[in-house]
């Protein structure tokens, strides 16, 4: 009887993992997202085709570049207006390769008109500079660049427990999860700009992107209810989304703050509490 017993329990379960078809979904812990939503939210191509809908600053957070580095890249100036169906390069190579390489409309568009230019007479002042009777004087390059621009003033977007912390892992967590209820007030981590307000980003959510500066911007996801507007000048504290579970397995904020589009831990910015 006990051998019946264990043949029949061996049966049920050969048949029982033979029944799945698909493997299970493999689950980042720390995240509560499944892996294969983050890696389809990550953009690794080397040029991209602009959706609905989103910005590029939404496009450099998936990239995970500096919105300046794309927008060198494809002269686009500020505030970086672009349009479905433009297509972004993210490579440089591909950028110069395509800066250097003329179209054949451009070939066929080209004038075969040679305009000779006036010999110039004007007078070089003791700058260097040609000028018409005024004398310039060249100013330095800003050095600004180079430097780190540090936010005034860091809050908690909301009060919570911390339920994942930030990882270094290639696919951990990009930031920290901070648990809350449905609707509770979702607050800007800093003064700064919304220059993302949407879901288009998948795994995110309804998402908020604020820039701070140059240098630094945060992320809040999962909301259920946004309540800014992309370009609405924020000051920290203020309230800008509803807490919700939009792409997440529950009610939770993800926050991330990012450095010149690179990840960063949000704790060394946050006060202590």
């Amino acid at each position: 009887m006990f051998f019946r017993i264990v043949i029949l329990m061996l049966i049920l379960f050969i048949v029982g993992c033979s029944s799945r078809h698909t493997p299970a979904p493999v689950v980042d812990v720390n995240a509560q997202l499944p892996l294969s939503k983050k890696i389809k939210n990550s953009l690794k191509a080397t040029e991209y085709i602009v959706k609905k809908g989103e910005t590029l600053y939404s496009i450099s957070w998936r990239a995970g570049l500096d919105v300046r580095t794309i927008a060198q890249l494809n002269n686009i100036p500020a505030p970086y207006q672009i349009f479905p169906g433009q297509k972004i390069f993210l490579s440089p190579k591909l950028a110069k390769a395509s800066k250097n390489k003329p179209s054949r409309e451009s070939i066929q568009k080209q004038p075969q008109i040679v305009v000779k230019k006036p010999i110039a007479t004007n007078k070089k002042q003791e700058y260097g500079e040609v000028t018409r009777g005024q004398k310039i004087v060249k100013k330095p390059l800003s050095k600004t660049g180079s430097f780190s621009q540090k936010v005034k003033r860091w809050v908690w977007p909301v009060n919570g427990k911390i339920i994942a912390k930030f990882s270094t892992r290639k696919q951990g967590n990009k930031g920290i999860d901070i648990a809350g209820s449905r609707n509770e007030p979702v607050k800007a981590a800093a003064d700064g700009r919304v220059v993302y307000a949407g879901d288009v980003l998948r795994g995110y959510g309804k998402l908020v992107i604020v820039k701070h500066n140059d240098d630094y911007l945060s992320a809040y996801a999962h909301n259920d209810h946004i309540l800014v507007k992309e370009q609405q000048a924020v000051k920290a504290g203020q309230v800008i989304a509803k807490m919700g579970d939009t792409d997440a397995e529950r009610v939770m904020l993800h926050f991330e703050v990012r450095f010149r589009g690179k990840s960063v831990n949000p704790l060394k910015y946050l006060p202590r509490r």
